[in-house]
């Protein structure tokens, strides 16, 4: 597999016990790729598996039966090259800000044993660690608060440390879960700015978790929507699938007013009806996987089904 693409997904299914000594299909034949560098959205229901997904990405969990390659390799156990952000900021409440960005560089480079046996250069190492977590900080507005403990930061302020945090790291990939769920309308948009310009400075492929379908057409290049709503000849879904795929059209970064527009309004109709709405139903033969990437690696025995 070319390592253009970041994430690939091949052949993925999740299973879990139901409890009754059965399993229960989550994920169900997930096929994707990701180019190095896109900005991919994530939309879908209430359990559809978005988080089960992105554990997988993370390689915290393996799947059932398929693979995981980050950067044309397998993944086999969690590494720095997939970060991740929350949407509760995961931060240390008893690290001052520019600690807790200095954690990822202190920790890539040593380990408890190693602070005791090298101490003199740990202590060179961590007025390093200072400079540069000041930097960053400075460099998303917050270079007045680096020595505040996160009680003492706004929502918006402490996510961005947060984001900055899982930056500073060098992932190759940025997993975001509902990051900006917990904010108001006001530090919402200005959150999605702020990361829309660290995704352009930083080039990293990120792809983002979301309820509101407004935000993930607006940040998005891409938007994919996984859903356990669609249908078969024979049967419900079992499991949740990659209903859409579609690419956002028109240039991106979109201004503001995009979110206005008759564009943003129809891709979101378009969204919801696809995957959101229990009531319609896709056939699996109609799906909409229209962007380059998308791809499909199906049975004879599920076509006819």
């Amino acid at each position: 597999m070319s390592a253009e693409y970041a994430i690939s997904l091949e052949d993925l299914y999740v299973d879990y016990p139901d409890g009754n000594g059965g399993t229960k299909r989550v994920l169900n034949d997930i096929d994707l790729r990701i180019r190095a560098g896109e900005f991919t959205t994530l939309v879908g229901p209430s359990g559809s598996g978005k988080s089960t997904l992105f554990r997988m990405i993370l390689g915290s969990e393996p799947p059932t039966c398929g693979r995981v390659l980050i950067d044309g390799v397998p993944l086999a156990q969690p590494g720095r090259h997939v970060g991740i952000v929350y949407q509760r900021y995961s931060l240390f409440p008893h690290l001052r800000a520019w600690e807790n960005v200095a954690l990822g560089f202190d920790l890539q480079e040593f380990s408890l044993s190693s602070r005791l046996l090298r101490l003199p250069q740990y202590r060179k190492r961590r007025a390093e660690y200072r400079a540069r977590a000041q930097e960053y900080l400075r460099r998303v507005g917050l270079g007045d608060d680096a020595d505040k403990y996160p009680p003492q930061l706004s929502g918006g302020m402490q996510q961005r440390v947060a984001i900055v945090q899982a930056l500073a790291a060098g992932p190759s990939v940025l997993l975001m879960d509902e990051p900006f769920g917990a904010l108001d309308d006001s530090a919402r948009q200005d959150m999605q700015l702020f990361i829309l310009e660290q995704w352009q400075e930083t080039k990293m492929t990120i792809v983002f978790v979301t309820h509101d379908l407004e935000e993930a057409v607006f940040l998005g290049t891409r938007v994919l929507v996984l859903s356990q709503y669609y249908a078969t000849d024979h049967a419900e879904s079992r499991g949740a699938k990659i209903v859409m795929d579609t690419h956002v059209p028109g240039e991106h970064p979109k201004p503001i007013n995009y979110k206005y527009s008759p564009e943003c309004t129809r891709l979101i109709e378009a969204i919801r009806l696809s995957g959101l709405d229990p009531t319609h139903r896709q056939h699996i033969k109609t799906f909409d996987l229209n962007h380059r990437d998308a791809f499909r690696t199906v049975s004879a025995e599920e076509w006819q089904r």
